[in-house]
């Protein structure tokens, strides 16, 4: 069942990443724009291959964009000609290649339109608008994607759980070893004289209160494995303060009409798109004036973790997760950052602006330095993900 899974996980997510790079891909093709290739997965590559055009006649040719399958199946990528400026020139490079044609043979020209694509056909000649649009495609598509994958959720029905949705530091139930994700079964008397299902978190808050300093037994789900940990809920506390120190969310609820769904889709989508702003916000003001990551944040691995543990309670929790990944992968995209569409869009923008491109140097410092940034916040995310399993 794990297997099958995180089977389901690496699919959906590489679908997510996949539809991204179709957004880039399908508005580059729409303006006519030249694209080397479309890959999915990463290198190193399994096997490629060309659309033959007018099949079985004379005029049988190869499509210019190659179609790559890559052997790291986690999401894709497009490469689309002069995106990075390979082919850009001067403007009195761009005299002398006109002076150039006219002088030169026929042979040459077809020669040297071999090498050098049609100057109208790349992306760094594209006017302001257009290069936006292509930029923005993927974080478009993966709105969208995201809103329809959470307004199909919410058209299922969705069974009943509550879940364990934060800790409080040092809290009973974080030296109980009660965790974040873990969803309630029970809870009962150690010396098993009264025992509850917890339909709902009022009912598990009554049964808590009613308890403060006695021994009482919480049976909850932890990935595959169902754990029963005894804990002590606090007698006194303050007005911030419960006795276990659990943030609780009630999950299940009935399926809505797809118009209602659609629109509470909509709503959910909005509000998930603020806090992802708000949150990469504060864990970026951690990091830089702290030197520490942000409780509740996780990495690839900890993102591979709870989506086992939503597929365990059901396929619409699934369904709901990567929608919820899917706008997260839109809104961190779209933020103005080096490396990202966002700041790819800003320097468009600064271009249209002062009249002339950014140097190619400064910003290949600025993509590599976003990169390495991202890069290292991921690997720490990792490490820390990894240390939690253990």
């Amino acid at each position: 069942m794990t297997i099958l899974i995180i089977l389901f996980v690496i699919i959906g997510l590489s679908a997510l990443i996949l539809a991204h790079e179709a957004g880039h891909f399908t508005c580059a093709k729409l303006f006519g724009l030249k694209v080397d290739e479309f890959g999915i997965g990463f290198p190193p590559r399994a096997f490629a291959w060309r659309r033959i055009k007018n099949k079985g006649t004379s005029r049988e040719t190869r499509s210019e964009t190659e179609y790559s399958v890559n052997w790291l199946p986690f999401g894709g990528f497009v490469k689309i000609s002069g995106e990075r400026g390979e082919f850009a020139m001067t403007e009195e490079a761009a005299q002398d290649g006109e002076r150039n044609k006219k002088q030169n043979a026929e042979s040459d020209n077809r020669n040297s339109e071999q090498n050098v694509p049609d100057k109208k056909r790349l992306f760094y000649a594209q006017p302001a608008w257009k290069k936006s649009i292509i930029l923005l495609a993927g974080v478009f598509m993966n709105f969208v994607i995201g809103w329809l994958l959470i307004s199909f959720a919410l058209t299922l029905s969705a069974p009943k759980a509550l879940v364990i949705s934060d800790i409080e530091p040092g809290s009973p139930a974080a030296m109980a070893g009660l965790a974040q994700g873990d969803v309630v079964k029970g809870a009962g008397l150690a010396q098993g004289a009264m025992t509850i299902n917890a339909p709902d978190s009022q009912d598990f808050i009554n049964f808590v209160n009613a308890h403060r300093g006695q021994t009482i037994n919480v049976d909850v789900l932890r990935g595959s494995r169902e754990l029963n940990i005894s804990v002590v809920p606090r007698v006194t506390t303050t007005a911030n303060e419960g006795a276990l120190g659990v943030y609780l969310e009630d999950a299940g609820r009935p399926g809505e009409n797809v118009f209602a769904a659609l629109w509470d889709g909509l709503k959910v989508t909005a509000d998930l798109a603020w806090l992802t702003v708000t949150a990469f916000g504060q864990l970026v003001k951690q990091l830089v004036t702290q030197g520490s990551l942000m409780a509740g944040v996780v990495g690839p691995v900890g993102i591979f973790g709870v989506a086992e543990e939503t597929g365990k309670i059901g396929a619409t929790y699934f369904i709901q997760f990567l929608g919820i990944i899917s706008i997260n992968l839109a809104v961190v995209n779209l933020i103005p950052f080096p490396a990202l569409d966002g700041g790819r869009f800003v320097m468009t923008i600064i271009e249209k602006i002062k009249g002339s491109p950014v140097p190619e140097k400064i910003e290949g410092w600025m993509n590599g330095i976003g990169f390495a940034f991202l890069l290292a916040l991921m690997a720490l995310l990792t490490v820390r993900d990894v240390m939690h399993l253990f």
